[in-house]
């Protein structure tokens, strides 16, 4: 180990893309700023990996619609900066079997709440605009224009070159084996060196507790291995944007899907049907289990979608609330987490700018942006908080 400490204002831990975001932000900000990476930069064994992630307006709850259209502008910032076009808009349905459990009054009325524009549809409307799409008698369905796919790795590589280009230091292969919050700042400790910093923001998702554990602090989370299949339809041109859009299956299990994209494959998943695991012990494998489950989903209500080719395994870390974790943690105020709790990749530049204000400005954990994501609210410190991962 280099026994020598070396400085920075700000350090960031994990470079996904949340971490990656932060980095970019916070160099380009003026700040002297060191990312760490414990695996290989891009590497496969957290959620900022594959290919294709949902934009979209549609949620169920106005706070968060709110923050979708902060999110759309981050990412016109990235194509901006990067010179890259990430945004490729299809349209999104979200679909509402009768007797769902998820039902759609919650997203509608969150849209109306912030002006957004969206077309309620009957189960023959859906089937008249999209004869891909089976649904039942009594399917009531949202779509709305603007959803969109944004690329995972290629964005996030993108924000590194971005960090790197305004002055960031990015080291990857390096984990953090040690935090020590301070009155004048935090030691960081690796195996191959200790740094100093006035803060550091933690983006480590489900590694995350690891490093809390020694600050007094833990967050209650629940760790999925979950699972996406890539299906080969007969006719792609059925499938391809434009033709076919990004859609939701809100029910209990709830699937999500994309359109044709990169390549003549149609991706889909089961939200939240992953087994638990600890982050260091994922597998990594194909889940034939998971993947009977799925085909026979798209079999039934997708039939041209095809045979499935490969299945990409990605980890859900979940808080009880599934809501983002972004704020200091308390009693350690110089160190800043920030956590997705699966469902952040598509506010990623967003959620980057905003961990770089905050680390700028302290005072702005009590406004709306980051009041209901703070470390200290009661689904986080109450044993017994009711568990809802609905988005």
């Amino acid at each position: 180990m280099n026994t020598g400490t070396e400085s920075f204002d700000v350090i960031v831990v994990g470079l996904g893309g949340l971490g990656s975001a932060t980095a970019w932000h916070l160099a380009e900000s003026g700040r002297r700023v060191l990312a760490l990476e414990q695996f290989g930069l891009g590497h496969d064994r957290g959620a900022s990996h594959d290919t294709s992630r949902i934009l979209r307006h549609s949620y169920h709850r106005p706070d968060y619609v709110r923050l979708t259209t902060h999110a759309y502008n981050d990412w016109a910032r990235l194509e901006e900066a990067s010179g890259e076009r990430f945004v490729t808009r299809t349209g999104g349905l979200d679909l509402c079997p009768p007797g769902s459990s998820l039902p759609l009054d919650d997203y509608w009325r969150s849209l109306d709440a912030e002006g957004i524009a969206y077309e309620l549809l009957s189960a023959d409307e859906v089937r008249s605009r999209w004869p891909q799409v089976v649904v039942p008698d009594g399917t009531t369905a949202m779509f709305q224009e603007r959803t969109s796919i944004v690329p995972a790795a290629r964005s996030t590589a993108a924000m590194h070159r971005l960090a790197v280009a305004a002055g960031a230091r990015l080291q990857d292969e390096e984990p953090v084996i040690g935090l020590r919050h301070g009155a004048r700042g935090v030691e960081v400790v690796t195996p191959k060196a200790r740094y100093s910093a006035g803060q550091v923001v933690l983006c480590t998702d489900a590694w995350a507790n690891i490093l809390l554990e020694p600050l007094g602090w833990q967050i209650p989370l629940t760790v999925l291995e979950e699972q996406v299949t890539y299906f080969e339809p007969d006719d792609p041109a059925r499938f391809a944007p434009g033709a076919f859009p990004v859609w939701i299956w809100l029910d209990d299990p709830s699937f999500y899907g994309f359109p044709t994209y990169g390549e003549a494959t149609v991706k889909a998943g089961q939200d939240c049907g992953g087994r638990e695991v600890l982050a260091e012990q994922r597998c990594g494998g194909t889940d034939e289990e998971m993947l009977t489950v799925l085909s026979r989903f798209m079999d039934e209500r997708f039939p041209g979608s095809g045979k499935p080719v490969r299945s990409k395994r990605c980890l859900y870390t979940l808080t009880p609330d599934r809501d983002f974790v972004l704020g200091a943690v308390p009693g350690a105020e110089r160190v800043l987490v920030g956590l997705g709790a699966a469902h952040a990749f598509k506010f990623a530049p967003t959620f980057g700018r905003l961990l770089a204000d905050l680390s700028q400005d302290p005072s702005l954990a009590s406004t709306d942006a980051y009041s209901a994501f703070r470390l200290d609210r009661p689904a986080l410190t109450d044993p017994d908080h009711p568990v809802n991962w609905m988005t």
